[in-house]
């Protein structure tokens, strides 16, 4: 019993780990957006984003991620963060950049769910694999 409650909270705190810095990179990119910093403004542009659109990106992305930071809707924030990640991950596509950049938000998006997934027991059940990672 010992084993498998050092397990749990071993899941919780590398979940908690994960989501804090997938958080403190979300709420940095939302920022950047919102202030229109010089950084933000050339990525966004050079794939397409007129810049007039930039901050209100980042004010939805700013709302995603504080919906993914509530233990209450973490979930619904997991699920539009993933929508807007698919939606960087098609724009990177659309705009041909060299050097497959569209890994990133991939990456991030799974991420983003391992985060959650390792933190919350529920979500754990409720996945396919649950007979394999009992807690």
């Amino acid at each position: 019993m010992e084993k498998m409650n050092r397990n749990s909270n071993a899941k919780l705190w590398v979940g908690r780990i994960i989501t804090a810095l997938c958080i403190l990179f979300l709420l940095a990119d939302a920022i950047m957006k919102v202030a229109k910093s010089a950084q933000s403004v050339q990525g966004s542009t050079q794939v397409g984003w007129p810049e007039q659109s930039i901050p209100a990106l980042g004010y939805l992305l700013l709302a995603c991620t504080l919906l993914y930071l509530v233990p209450k809707t973490a979930v619904l924030g997991a699920i539009l963060l993933t929508g807007y990640l698919g939606g960087a991950t098609a724009i990177m596509f659309r705009a041909e950049l060299s050097g497959h950049p569209y890994w990133f938000p991939v990456l991030f998006g799974i991420l983003i769910w391992a985060g959650l997934f390792l933190r919350d027991e529920k979500l754990r059940a409720l996945l396919p694999f649950r007979n394999q990672m009992r807690s």
